[in-house]
């Protein structure tokens, strides 16, 4: 691998890291007390910088390093400034965000970086057409990209309610709800699976199941939309086509993993056991995603999970670091591009032991929440989940140059 694929991952890994210590600033404030810190903006700052400086971010790169295998290491220097667009409007809305919340700054960065999403999705989407040899990898992403575009609709709704404030509470939840469904179980979700796919195609053919794999979690992506908002008043019909769309992504999954068990000796051969392992836990976290989404098709639970904000911060982090940045680390892992040693991997543990330890205190303040009791220093232990992940990122930051891990 070149120096360019290297270079973008330790930058993504990088801002990783900014976002961790970004984490660890809200958690102390919420326990302690930070004065000159305005918790609202600086949450706005920490979730936008999630989404654009580190998923999105990294996402891209891989992509462009998917496209390298076809056309050589030089296509980066085709998504240069692509890339940097994106990393430097990511930065723009952290700035911008964090101090004024939703401003002319923050606003104006956000466009920017959808009209540079919108670019990278054209450009690649035109050099996918110009790999002679199409797979099913290539529907997941460019469905990747058809979601990503379509989340913008409500970013733009968001901004232009936020601006001109006129967000009643149910259209501003609408709009936050649909932006997330289309960035983590659209872009996010497609793209990763894209990406492994891409890899599985290599091990064994069985194209004609892959194919049908893919239609069933694209044909249920925007009908599950409505799953974030089934406290509205949502006709019958639509309901149940919801109910369709979360069997249909259960169904999906339980053929994927039949074919993963399948040739699990493959598997291992090109996979190392802490690749293996990482991309295990990430499917457990999107094996209890699916079980969520299908559990709260029924109108009751949906309203009593969505009615406690630690569960809905529980699901948003499960799905933002237990299985799309796991799936990512354990991707990465095996391109060889980092010296990957054993304080690395040491620390990517750590880094997942803070992210479960985080769920289960989520979790526990959700549920205790809803009878209405308070967890004595809750607030303290969530500090210590972040600083646990903060950790665990610093660790392997300051040591992806060591011996290579066997």
């Amino acid at each position: 691998m070149g120096s360019s694929i290297q270079r973008w991952i330790r930058i993504s890994f990088l801002n990783l890291l900014l976002l961790s210590i970004l984490g660890v600033i809200l958690r102390y404030k919420i326990a302690f007390s930070l004065p000159f810190i305005d918790q609202k903006y600086l949450l706005h700052g920490h979730s936008h910088f999630a989404f654009a400086g580190w998923i999105t971010q990294v996402l891209m790169v891989l992509l462009v390093q998917f496209l390298s295998q076809h056309k050589g290491q030089d296509i980066f220097r085709k998504y240069r400034w692509l890339l940097y667009g994106n990393l430097i409007t990511a930065y723009g809305m952290l700035i911008f965000f964090s101090w004024q919340g939703y401003s002319f700054g923050s606003i104006s960065f956000s466009t920017l970086s959808i009209l540079n999403s919108f670019f990278f999705a054209i450009r690649y989407w035109k050099d996918l057409d110009t790999i002679a040899q199409k797979s099913s990898s290539h529907y997941w992403f460019k469905a990747a990209l058809l979601f990503s575009a379509i989340s913008s609709l409500g970013a733009f709704s968001l901004a232009y309610m936020m601006g001109n404030k006129i967000a009643d509470q149910k259209g501003y939840l609408a709009a936050v709800y649909y932006f997330l469904h289309f960035q983590y179980n659209g872009w996010f979700f497609f793209a990763g699976m894209g990406l492994l796919v891409s890899k599985l195609e290599k091990i064994f053919s069985s194209e004609k199941r892959l194919r049908i794999i893919f239609w069933l979690f694209c044909l249920a992506c925007v009908p599950a939309y409505f799953l974030s908002v089934l406290w509205m008043q949502i006709p019958k019909i639509i309901h149940w086509l919801i109910i369709v769309s979360a069997i249909a992504q259960v169904a999906g999954w339980l053929m994927l993993v039949k074919l993963l068990l399948g040739n699990k000796s493959s598997i291992k051969q090109i996979l190392p056991k802490t690749g293996r392992q990482l991309l295990l836990l990430s499917s457990v976290a999107l094996t209890i995603k699916l079980l969520l989404q299908l559990g709260s098709t029924h109108p009751a639970l949906s309203q009593l999970a969505f009615g406690f904000r630690p569960i809905v911060i529980g699901y948003l982090h499960l799905v933002l670091l237990g299985m799309i940045t796991i799936f990512i680390l354990g991707y990465i892992i095996p391109m060889n591009v980092l010296t990957t040693g054993r304080y690395f991997v040491t620390g990517i543990w750590i880094f997942i032991s803070g992210i479960i330890f985080n769920e289960c205190l989520l979790m526990l303040q959700g549920v205790t929440g809803m009878r209405y009791i308070i967890i004595p220093f809750i607030n303290e232990a969530l500090l210590a989940a972040a600083v646990v992940m903060f950790s665990g990122i610093l660790i392997f930051n300051r040591n992806s140059d060591s011996k290579k891990a066997t």
